[in-house]
């Protein structure tokens, strides 16, 4: 039941994380290049999309611990890394998306550090950017060619 229960939350919470990164981005793009002030909403919105990121990451971790299939994998390591499928959830998809946290934590954090409104725009749009194109090519999309899963779970 837990298994079942965070595989849901994990499936459900990546259109959060997407969402999230996506506006940051545009807001960011459209800051950049609009010479606008980094205003309490861009930083919020910095702050927001770091913060759902990482309750992912938690959600995630916790899925990996629970799941059988990783459990599988471990047990099995010799035989299971030559199936794409079961080497994509044990250990590519983990570290894709453990990199693209790290991407988003420190893209959030020197941002918010930057001393011109330019330069925080800049920095956000480059790091969020390059952990929104890992986490969708990490993502068990329907049409991946390394692991399919449903949109939703």
């Amino acid at each position: 039941m837990m298994y079942q229960t965070l595989t849901f939350l994990h499936s459900t919470f990546r259109w959060l994380v997407l969402l999230s990164l996506v506006y940051s981005i545009f807001r960011a793009y459209k800051g950049y290049f609009s010479q606008k002030e980094f205003s309490k909403t861009d930083n919020l919105v910095r702050h927001w999309t770091a913060t759902i990121a990482h309750i992912q990451l938690v959600l995630g971790i916790t899925l990996y611990s629970q799941s059988p299939i990783i459990k599988y994998f471990w047990k099995n390591f010799d035989e299971a890394k030559e199936s794409l499928d079961l080497l994509f959830f044990g250990l590519i998809h983990i570290f894709l998306m453990l990199f693209s946290i790290v991407l988003i934590t420190l893209g959030s954090s020197i941002s918010k550090r930057k001393m011109t409104d330019k330069k925080k725009f800049k920095t956000m749009l480059i790091y969020f950017i390059i952990a929104l194109v890992i986490i969708f090519i990490a993502i068990p999309w329907p049409f991946s060619p390394f692991a399919n899963r449903p949109y939703f779970r």
